[in-house]
């Protein structure tokens, strides 16, 4: 029998409260079954700022991008490799669940390089340099392969390494992607405190392709993060990953639905594409 793989991505605010948290956790298990293989991937954004703040360090982003300097990068190796990892771990383990910590320097997982300073449209003329972000160049999914064959769900977090000794923060949603094309992943859910991609009245998009995307990027109706997200969406589909969901915890039960909640990002049709 060939079992599913789904990969969810949790975002930080979904991890904020602990008991909406093991909540959250509960629905997910209530996923994984006989024909699901689950890996975890989560980000921690508002915990990283907050953090930040509370030691005096104000974070800075640009287009939704996060610049990690030596503070922030102290800061996601506490949070992302460990806090909120176990934290997600112990939820798991209280449902009967055996879930192990992953980060991309864990068994070769993910390699990247440090982001050159790029110019940002929107950003101003001058490069911005992002610090220790990294661009991942490599994937190699044995580690999670080898804990999903017995029977454990991942927990990865987004960190990277650049195979000189040195650790890189990357963005969740990209580490999901990346993830989940490697493991021909017939599913990846971005879960976020928003029900899918609104549209200008604040409704969900159903559905969404390549040109449906940039033409509301260049209408101004998708901003900061949200377009990060949803390209590294549709590099995920076109890449091969079965579909793309983007919803919210409340969605969630209905993935196994035949119209699952939220909005779901297709590759574009063949004769839309350039």
């Amino acid at each position: 029998m060939t079992r599913e793989t789904w990969v969810v991505k949790l975002g930080g605010e979904l991890l904020v409260d602990p008991a909406a948290r093991r909540r959250l956790m509960t629905d997910l298990v209530a996923l994984r079954g006989p024909d699901v293989r689950l890996v975890i991937v989560h980000g921690g954004g508002p915990q990283a700022d907050a953090l930040a703040r509370s030691l005096g360090h104000e974070p800075r982003k640009v287009q939704g991008r996060r610049i990690t300097t030596d503070t922030d990068l102290a800061i996601a190796r506490y949070l992302y490799g460990g806090a909120l990892n176990l934290d997600i771990l112990a939820d798991l383990a209280a449902l009967g669940v055996s879930g192990l910590r992953v980060s991309g320097v864990d068994g070769d997982l993910l390699r990247a390089v440090r982001r050159p300073p790029v110019v940002m449209p929107g950003a101003g003329e001058e490069p911005v340099d992002f610090g220790h972000v990294g661009d991942v160049t490599g994937v190699n999914p044995a580690i999670l392969e080898l804990l999903l064959g017995h029977g454990h769900v991942p927990v990865v977090s987004p960190l990277a390494h650049d195979g000189q000794g040195s650790i890189l923060n990357v963005n969740a949603d990209t580490v999901a992607t990346t993830v989940a094309r490697a493991l021909k992943a017939s599913r990846l859910v971005l879960l976020t405190g928003v029900p899918g991609v609104l549209d200008a009245g604040g409704r969900v998009i159903p559905h969404l392709d390549r040109p449906s995307v940039e033409r509301l990027i260049a209408g101004g109706v998708l901003t900061g993060g949200m377009i990060p997200k949803v390209r590294n969406a549709l590099e995920g589909v076109e890449a091969g990953i079965g579909a793309v969901h983007v919803l919210d915890v409340a969605g969630l039960p209905t993935l196994t639905s035949p119209a699952p909640a939220g909005t779901m990002i297709v590759a574009a049709p063949e004769d839309s594409r350039g």
